[in-house]
């Protein structure tokens, strides 16, 4: 564990317990009881499956985002861009327009089965177009990368495209209104089941993605050195479509949208390691998670009559920062 891992894994294990006195009604920590006969089931019930939550989501978007900019060598590329996110929230929008059709046994299952659904039709498009990327790579054709990107670009153009026609032709107002307030993504009212769901899927997903980070260090030195060291274009572009659809599905499956985490993080990062991906990849997951819970811990205390959603709040906090990288790298200081 290096030196980054340390200090952020530190600091979870300081914002989690904080997190869980965080709220509308605070909590004493050295009298749980004195602070209202509902305090346990609060905390049990409530604030903890929400804090493993964020915990969970922001690890996943944080090890996406690392692995994405090591992959493209781009410090703007962020994981949600590549249309895996919005093919997940495709298939999230999908289940209001289908719950007239879905037996009520089912109903809760809907949304979370089909935006892994949406994930996993993205990641079979982003999957096919990898074989011609990495052909193109093997073969010295060029533009293996630039196509995924491309590639990538489209399919989340389209789901957008899809989404935005869904919330027009949405069957009623309600429907309406719960589209646009799961796309804004939150953590509010989740439950363990949310947890059950998320968390082995992100845990796989960041365990693909450290297979992947060897051969992220090789593609450093260029495409043509690190063929020449060994790389399988191939069998990378696959681990990381496969870490990626594992992590930022499963995260857009419970919590929504919530963007800018995989762009923030890794550059938060980056200072305390040595910058190859291999040493940003399980750091950049912890500091994911320290960055969701802190600002979910936040929008729960705002003194505002209904909660700012967490989508929004990051939101917030992410364009100011994209903006300041892009202003650093146009003087060429990135």
């Amino acid at each position: 564990m290096n030196r980054a891992s340390v200090v952020f894994a530190l600091l979870l294990a300081v914002l989690l317990p904080l997190s869980l006195l965080a709220g509308r009604a605070w909590i004493d920590p050295f009298d749980v009881a004195a602070s209202g006969p509902n305090a346990a089931l609060i905390l049990a019930e409530l604030r903890l499956p929400r804090a493993m939550l964020a915990v969970v989501v922001g690890a996943g978007l944080g090890a996406a985002g690392a692995a994405m900019q090591g992959y493209l060598r781009n410090p703007l590329a962020d994981p949600g861009l590549f249309g895996i996110a919005p093919m997940a929230a495709l298939g999230a929008v999908a289940s209001f327009w289908l719950a007239p059709l879905i037996p009520p046994a089912w109903g809760a299952w809907s949304l979370p089965v089909l935006a892994l659904a949406g994930a996993g039709a993205g990641m079979a498009a982003l999957a096919l177009i990898a074989g011609r990327a990495a052909a193109d790579a093997q073969t010295g054709a060029g533009g293996g990368i630039a196509l995924f990107t491309l590639a990538g670009l489209m399919i989340a153009s389209l789901a957008g495209a899809l989404t935005a026609l869904a919330i027009t032709l949405a069957p009623n107002p309600f429907a309406l209104s719960e589209i646009v307030m799961w796309l804004n993504g939150a953590l509010t009212d989740r439950s363990w089941r949310e947890v059950a769901i998320a968390a082995p899927l992100v845990a796989a997903g960041i365990t693909v993605l450290a297979l992947a980070a060897r051969s992220l260090d090789a593609l450093t030195l260029g495409e043509e050195a690190a063929r020449s060291l060994g790389l399988d274009p191939a069998r990378l572009l696959l681990l990381l479509v496969a870490g990626v659809g594992l992590t930022v599905g499963a995260g857009v499956a419970v919590a929504g949208i919530i963007g800018f985490v995989g762009l923030v993080v890794p550059h938060l990062v980056r200072p305390l390691t040595d910058r190859l991906p291999s040493s940003l990849i399980l750091p950049s997951a912890l500091a994911g998670a320290c960055l969701v819970l802190a600002a979910d811990s936040i929008v729960r205390i705002l003194p505002l009559v209904t909660e700012l959603r967490l989508g929004i709040a990051l939101s917030l906090i992410g364009a100011p920062f994209f903006l300041w990288l892009l202003i650093k790298m146009r003087r060429g200081r990135l």
